[in-house]
This record gives C-alpha cells, sequence and structure tokens, in this order.
C-alpha cells in the first residue's frame, strides 16, 4: 500500500468512524491535557462522564491549581491509577505559577510538566495545536501493524515511525490522527489489535487482586472522610495487599496520615 493509498483509507476510515467527544469539540490545550491524563489505561466512554464533571468542577487551570489535592482525588475516583490526578494538580499549578498561567506553547515546555511524557506531550502538540509532532500510542500501532507489518513477528516503535513519517498527512495532523485513533479502536474491537507484537507494548495487569485495587478502594474511601488504620481495614476488607497499597498511597503523597487519622492529602 502506497502513501496516497493509505491516505485515502484513512480518511474513509475516519469519517465512517468518528468519535464525537468533548475534548475534539473543544480542543484548547487545558482540555487535551485533561483529556489524555484520563484516557491513560482508561476506555473513552468511562472517560467522556468523568472528563465533563471534572471540567464543570475545575474549568482551567486557575481553578484546578487553587483546588487541594483532596478535592482532585474526590473528582477523579472512579478512574483508578490516582497518581495520575495528582500529576494533572501539580501540572497545573507549574502553568500558573511558572508558565504566568498560560499553558506552554513548545513541545520541550510541555514535556516538562509533571506525568507528561513523550506520548502525551505529542497528543497534546497535535490536538491543541494541530503541529507535526508524531508520536505513537496503541491504536496508532494497531493501525501500522494492520496495513504495514503484517508479516513480522516483532516490530520497534522506530520501525512504526519511520513509516508514520513517510505516511502522515502532514497539512492536517489533528484529523489525520483523530481518524488514526478512531481507526485503529475499531480495528482492535474487530480483534486485530497485535499490539503484543510490538517491543513497546506493556499488557495493563488486571486489576482485580492487585495492590492497586486496593489503592483505589482506600482513595474512595477517605473521599467521603478521615478514617483511622482500623476503619480503613473493615472497610476495604484487608488482606496482605493493605500494607503495601496504604504505604505506597503515602509514599506518593496521595494520602496524610494525621495524629493516626488517614485522610486525602490537603
Amino acid at each position: 500500500m502506497n502513501r496516497e493509498e493509505f491516505l485515502e483509507l484513512i480518511w474513509q476510515k475516519g469519517a465512517e468512524l468518528y468519535r464525537d467527544m468533548p475534548w475534539r469539540q473543544d480542543t484548547r490545550p487545558y482540555y487535551i491535557l485533561v483529556s489524555e491524563l484520563m484516557l491513560q489505561q482508561t476506555q473513552v466512554d468511562r472517560v467522556i462522564p468523568k472528563f465533563t464533571a471534572f471540567i464543570e468542577r475545575f474549568p482551567d487551570e486557575t481553578a484546578l491549581a487553587n483546588a487541594s489535592l483532596a478535592d482532585v482525588l474526590t473528582m477523579w475516583s472512579g478512574l483508578g491509577y490516582n497518581r495520575r490526578a495528582r500529576f494533572l494538580h501539580e501540572s497545573a499549578r507549574r502553568i500558573v505559577y511558572d508558565f504566568s498561567g498560560t499553558f506552554p506553547q513548545t513541545a520541550v515546555e510541555i514535556r516538562s510538566l509533571p506525568g507528561v511524557g513523550e506520548g502525551t506531550t505529542g497528543a497534546i502538540m497535535t490536538y491543541a495545536f494541530n503541529a507535526v509532532q508524531p508520536f505513537i500510542e496503541t491504536n496508532v500501532r494497531t493501525v501500522y501493524f494492520h496495513h504495514f507489518f503484517q508479516d513480522h513477528d516483532r516490530v520497534t516503535d522506530a520501525q512504526i515511525m519511520d513509516v508514520l513519517l513517510a505516511t502522515m498527512a502532514t497539512d492536517m495532523p489533528r484529523e489525520f490522527y483523530w481518524a488514526l485513533m478512531d481507526y485503529g479502536s475499531w480495528l482492535k474491537r474487530q480483534g486485530a489489535g497485535r499490539n503484543a507484537l510490538s517491543s513497546g507494548y506493556k499488557k495493563q495487569s488486571p486489576l482485580k487482586g492487585s495492590v492497586r485495587e486496593v489503592r483505589g478502594q482506600i482513595v474512595k474511601a477517605l473521599t467521603a472522610h478521615a478514617m483511622s488504620r482500623k476503619e480503613l481495614e473493615r472497610y476495604v476488607q484487608a488482606d496482605g495487599r493493605f500494607e503495601g497499597a496504604l504505604r505506597g498511597l503515602l509514599r506518593d503523597g496521595l494520602i496524610s496520615d494525621t495524629d493516626g487519622m488517614f485522610h486525602l492529602t490537603k
């Protein structure tokens, strides 16, 4: 498949499979930052209502920066991976206090925000600024595996990037990536994901039975009120995972212990 054929297909699939999302209707950088951190390890259908509620509560960087981490964690509850909420809160504070309230405009500055990696930087540059900033994630891999690496047993992101650079629509990067994402998501639902072939892919570990599951239960409990250790143990029906989960949340700064009472960090 040559570049012209590939692009024709992508635009066709993008039109057929387009998914309407709040952060596509309004592509301001703050909305893209919030959505991208929420979308890490979380499906779009679960993110949309959480995103809408979060934006209603924290409509811009200043509102988020001025909120307590406890308030942010409360709004985040149910999404899991609560460190993402802390990173988002810290990013908002950096934008307000280090960038004078103006969202950073360059990839280097955006990459400096807490919890923002190369992929998230690329997504923000692409979706918010319509810039040519190629990045790779699971849906992108799915599309390129399907069309360019059918006979490969192992593929590196560097190999994908070479083909991506040769085939992407540099005149419309935002719309091109929307089409890639929607087509890739559709391919995965058809059983054509094949992300295990990628040397850069890491499968998400199951939530059930994990320490992460207990961490989420502890945070959810503390969104209601502060609790003693015994109250927490009863609430989460503590097992061997409890101690590691509690220590991890304290170490990450997501919860605090004040005179034996655990609470979300203020």
